[in-house]
């Protein structure tokens, strides 16, 4: 199977400071891939390269096997829609409107009933109908999270490039929406991934395919969240002590943290691995 998402030596500095080097990772159709570091791994950072938003230092990225740096905006916009972290508006735009703006990739001259239709259609999949005419700017945090996602999803996009899209839901919220994503990227009769920066460490644990665990400018671990979300894994990259629960067939995987780490004590651990 050939993979959806390509990134090979992949590199971003911020001046003299190194966000990470060397990154090499492929991801095949119908994915959810969590990556999961402490702040400033370079979670965000990753994303805004995939999509185009920062321009890496070195390395390249490929979407269905075609060079995204190559690529004119409104091909990528096809192929890549993007959540970001936080959303900021005063503008009195109707929540309708605001996901019809994930169409803008596909219109021409003039918005067309498909384009409506496809909106409606994603505002019903995400039990939004109540908010399609409402205004964005007097919506909660959390709501304006959830138009924000239908918007993404109406893009109808290959690749959903995710940050933080769960941190200001409320708790059923936060479980429907990762269900709903799952949903729409596991059917087979769609070729499409979800690529989430995320904090939630149960959240990736239950609903992630394989997972990308970030520390130190590189992938410190990758694989399906049994094999990386281990206790000496976590210890090593947050610097806490954990609990695993395992699976089983009524309920996920858990992570139960415990306690931080003291600095020197995790200093002696990091050399011990060297």
């Amino acid at each position: 199977m050939s993979s959806i998402l390509a990134v090979k030596n992949l590199g971003f500095s911020w001046g003299p400071n190194t966000v990470f080097q060397d990154l090499n990772f492929s991801i095949e159709s119908n994915q959810v891939v969590a990556i999961l570091g402490k702040n400033g791994a370079g979670k965000t950072t990753l994303l805004k390269c995939i999509n185009r938003i920062l321009k890496p230092e070195t390395g390249t990225v490929s979407i269905d096997s075609k060079d995204i740096s190559e690529l004119e905006l409104p091909e990528l916009s096809k192929m890549v829609s993007y959540v970001p972290q936080s959303i900021m508006s005063s503008f009195p735009m109707q929540v309708f409107d605001v996901v019809l703006l994930g169409r803008r990739p596909h219109i021409n001259w003039i918005v067309g009933d498909e384009d409506r239709e496809k909106v409606s259609e994603t505002l019903r999949f995400l039990n939004l109908e109540d908010f399609a005419f409402r205004y964005f700017n007097q919506l909660s945090g959390g709501e304006r999270q959830r138009v924000i996602i239908a918007k993404a999803v109406s893009q109808d996009s290959s690749i959903f490039l995710m940050d933080e899209p769960t941190s200001d839901l409320d708790l059923k919220n936060q479980i429907e929406i990762m269900k709903k994503v799952k949903t729409l990227v596991s059917n087979k009769a769609n070729e499409k991934a979800a690529v989430i920066a995320i904090h939630d460490i149960n959240i990736a644990a239950r609903f992630a395919d394989i997972i990308f665990l970030l520390d130190e400018g590189k992938i410190f671990s990758k694989g399906v969240p049994e094999e990386v979300l281990t206790e000496k894994n976590i210890e090593r990259v947050f610097g806490v002590t954990s609990e695993i629960i395992p699976k089983t067939r009524k309920n996920p995987m858990r992570i139960f943290i415990k306690d931080e780490i003291s600095t020197n004590e995790e200093m002696v651990k990091k050399n011990d691995k060297k």
